[in-house]
């Protein structure tokens, strides 16, 4: 079973800049892009920002101009870069990858990694 691994969550102030990484424990077939998504408390999960197979990327309007996000599809390997974070830029962050197979979409998930931005 493929698992989704992230490192480089904290404790930060505001303005400031972490980056989040996620590899994965094994080959995806099929891979169709990799992305980020948040949670904060009392809210519903939302797509950060993606890149697709063919290096389209996605930022939802919040993040533009603040976060990047860069990957490897072969070593299927996503980064996000954060800067200027702002205290509402606090949640747990997810790593998100998906497939196509037969018609079929496949999502996986990383165990989510906690980004804290203090005012």
């Amino acid at each position: 079973q493929v698992q989704l691994v992230e490192s480089g969550g904290g404790l930060v102030q505001a303005g400031g800049s972490l980056r989040l990484s996620c590899a994965a424990s094994r080959n995806i077939f099929n891979l169709n892009g990799m992305g980020w998504y948040r949670q904060a408390p009392g809210k519903q999960r939302e797509l950060v920002a993606d890149i697709s197979r063919g290096g389209s990327t996605y930022y939802a309007d919040s993040v533009k101009g603040r976060f990047t996000i860069s990957a490897d599809i072969a070593k299927i390997t996503v980064s996000l870069q954060m800067n200027g974070l702002k205290p509402e830029d606090t949640a747990v962050y997810y790593c998100h990858a998906d497939r196509y197979l037969r018609g079929a979409k496949y999502d996986y998930w990383g165990q989510g990694t906690q980004v804290t931005v203090s005012s």
